[in-house]
């Protein structure tokens, strides 16, 4: 990457971690990035804090465990969205709406794909955005999968946003709504995450059995073409269970 300029704090840290990946000595990755020892020095010391890096007995440093762990998140997620792309594009062909894949980053889920669907609208949803689980059809089949001890703990640390009038913010209510949902096999957002906006989901586990994502259908519910959840659910569902095969899930 090119050298860093100026006094930007933010270019001087990238450019120490993409150094990193090719160099060991605090003198090599000075030279590699043009700043002072002093400020790699300091810039490797705070990695090593938060296990980007790790510090050897020679006095060098290398990538600690929390960059490969990102590493291969990223690369978990751009694989999972090739290998479910011709199924998403058959589910986004057999209902008309939009069709995205996410996967489960924490607290939250990530949109990794996204089909757009066959309607004269688009929805504002985007690769890469963020979102929450206790009011989208892609979270609440991810949480219906999780056992219960894990979906009361993560409500009690994560803000329960009331997003619309719709939106599930007692966590008794969601959790007994949960097992609806469970024994469905698919989950509805009923504009609870936007208001006009139906969503139906499923959700995606990996070769250990253990949920990482879900799919979802996407439509507005002023569409007067738009399907019924329970036209649309088993569809759904089937997409997740053939996607999850192709992660190797034991199904």
């Amino acid at each position: 990457m090119p050298r860093p300029s100026g006094s930007n704090a933010v270019e001087k840290t990238l450019a120490v971690l993409d150094a990193l990946g090719d160099h060991e000595r605090i003198a090599d990755i000075a030279e590699a990035t043009g700043l002072h020892k002093s400020t790699v020095h300091r810039i490797l010391q705070d990695f090593a804090r938060l296990g980007f890096a790790r510090a050897t007995d020679h006095g060098t440093y290398q990538g600690g465990a929390r960059i490969l762990g990102l590493a291969g998140r990223v690369l978990a997620r751009t694989d999972a969205a090739e290998r479910a792309r011709p199924e998403l594009t058959a589910l986004q062909e057999d209902c008309g709406g939009a069709v995205h894949l996410a996967m489960l980053d924490g607290d939250e889920a990530v949109y990794v794909a996204k089909v757009e669907g066959s309607k004269p609208y688009r929805m504002a949803s985007r690769v890469g955005m963020a979102m929450p689980l206790h009011c989208t059809a892609i979270g609440k089949a991810a949480l219906a999968v999780l056992p219960e001890a894990e979906v009361r703990a993560l409500l009690e640390r994560v803000p329960r946003e009331a997003r619309t009038p719709r939106t599930f913010t007692d966590p008794a209510a969601l959790v007994a709504h949960l097992q609806e949902v469970r024994e469905r096999g698919w989950s509805v957002d009923d504009e609870e995450n936007e208001s006009g906006v139906r969503c139906v989901g499923a959700a995606v586990v990996d070769h250990t059995g253990r949920v990482v994502g879900s799919v979802s259908v996407s439509q507005l519910t002023s569409d007067p073409a738009s399907r019924t959840p329970d036209e649309i659910g088993p569809r759904v569902a089937k997409a997740a269970l053939e996607i999850s095969r192709t992660l190797g899930a034991p199904v």
